[in-house]
């Protein structure tokens, strides 16, 4: 069989291309722009190119998968619908998959990959050999998004965008929390709990549902009547950081810090005993997890040498990218480091994004001392076309930013090429302990390797 996946380069599309790797498919896949992860795929089989043109697909293609940000136009795609060759959307595709497993679904707008590797790690150790697919490479799993397991069960990463677990019907499911986020697709935070709901409604009328009770618009949800409807026959477990006992007795095993990481780990350990696992092998897992590509990863440190100074500046890499994800990362980070200069480097992700949650924003970086703000990254797809120019940008935010009491010092920098020296001379300056945090789901992850060169 032959497989064609459009957008390949996508974390969950090259997840997905692994799986039919794995199962004796011959994979071919475009990309507008080369990757890592796309010469990854390469080395494993994966025929890849560069670009979207029709005679990418070869003669005799069986299927099409394609991200849900191609447009209709993609000349691939186009070509697949002359050819009369089966097209699925990859959440369609993964839905199809789900049907063959006993599926595990981690969902929530915050918090799914960390949930997605916690759960595969605790089944892993319980030897129940999940078959994962994930939204990060985990170094637990070869350092890779997808694992092939041998048994019944499937750990999914169940993303909320365009309502893309809807397609998914598992038979356990843990819902971390709901926020507002993906405001270019639902309109407000009623449209996102209403997804949330028939999200439910697809689980397994004898299934397991993990909530997070902290979550406010979750624990409303509870009075609803369309709720008691989703929820009838389902086992319900909801969990809180504040069960004390319970927190303190994880956190003795969890490597990975902050908050936002225990209650992420706390609804990982209710759903693996509703399971079934044993709570040492859950333990065990999470003494396992060092965490994740781009959660919080320590990438190296950058050195300083000038004059008598002589400093290793460690960096990070973070996904975050939304306010309520970077609050969580930085008070995570004030609390391991409580005396060290806290230096954001921020990149926001998509302009409609930080349009609608401009104020939110502004309060975002209490947690930081100095913030470095890095032009919009433009999201294919999925930015507005034939409208007035953005108005609310990175220099906006950050003159919003400088009007808040004890706001953090602020630099916009619509030059990157100047972010090594920049930050060199802010910790020379301050001569104090430093630690750089690299923030954004775009493409400052590419500016890292350049300071640690």
């Amino acid at each position: 069989m032959k497989v064609h996946l459009v957008g390949v380069g996508g974390i969950g599309m090259s997840a997905l291309a692994r799986y039919f790797l794995s199962q004796g498919w011959e994979v071919s896949g475009s990309d507008a722009i080369a990757s890592p992860l796309l010469q990854e795929l390469k080395d494993e089989g994966a025929k890849i190119k560069i670009g979207h043109r029709k005679n990418n697909l070869k003669a005799g293609t069986d299927l099409v998968v394609y991200t849900q940000a191609t447009s209709r136009d993609n000349p691939e795609l186009k070509e697949s619908r002359r050819r009369k060759i089966k097209t699925l959307t990859y959440p369609q595709a993964l839905g199809k998959l789900t049907q063959g497993f006993t599926t595990i679904a981690l969902a929530g707008t915050h918090g799914k990959s960390t949930t997605t590797a916690l759960t595969a790690l605790a089944l892993l150790e319980s030897k129940m050999d999940p078959t994962v697919i994930v939204g990060a490479k985990i170094p637990q799993l070869d350092g890779k998004n997808f694992r092939l397991g041998r048994s019944k069960y499937l750990v999914i990463e169940a993303d909320e965008y365009k309502d893309a677990f809807l397609n998914y019907y598992p038979h356990a499911a843990l819902i971390t929390n709901i926020d507002r986020e993906h405001l270019d697709y639902f309109k407000n935070l009623n449209y996102i709990k209403r997804s949330f709901r028939k999200f439910i409604n697809n689980l397994n009328s004898d299934g397991i549902l993990v909530l997070n009770k902290d979550s406010s618009p979750l624990l409303f949800m509870k009075n609803e009547p369309h709720f008691a409807k989703a929820t009838r026959g389902k086992e319900i477990i909801w969990y809180s950081l504040k069960e004390e006992t319970l927190t303190q007795k994880i956190k003795k095993h969890l490597k990975i810090f902050g908050d936002h990481n225990l209650s992420n780990a706390l609804g990982v350990y209710k759903l693996a005993r509703a399971l079934g696992i044993k709570e040492k092998d859950v333990f065990k897992a999470f003494s396992r997890y060092q965490g994740a590509w781009r959660r919080m990863e320590l990438r190296g440190n950058l050195k300083i040498e000038k004059w008598k100074l002589k400093m290793k500046i460690p960096v990070y890499d973070d996904y975050a990218h939304h306010p309520t994800e970077i609050r969580a990362t930085l008070s995570a980070f004030r609390e391991k480091f409580p005396k060290s200069k806290i230096i954001c480097v921020f990149q926001p992700h998509q302009a409609e994004r930080l349009k609608k949650l401009f104020k939110e924003f502004t309060g975002a970086f209490d947690g930081a001392d100095a913030l470095i703000l890095l032009d919009i990254f433009k999201v294919a797809g999925r930015e507005k076309t034939g409208v007035r120019k953005q108005t609310l940008g990175s220099r906006e935010l950050a003159v919003a930013i400088r009007k808040r009491k004890n706001a953090p010092e602020i630099i916009y920098l619509p030059y990157p090429n100047k972010l090594k020296g920049l930050l060199k001379s802010q910790i020379i300056n301050h001569k104090s302990q430093s630690v750089v945090i690299m923030m954004g789901a775009g493409n400052v992850v590419d500016l890292t390797p350049r300071l640690l060169k």
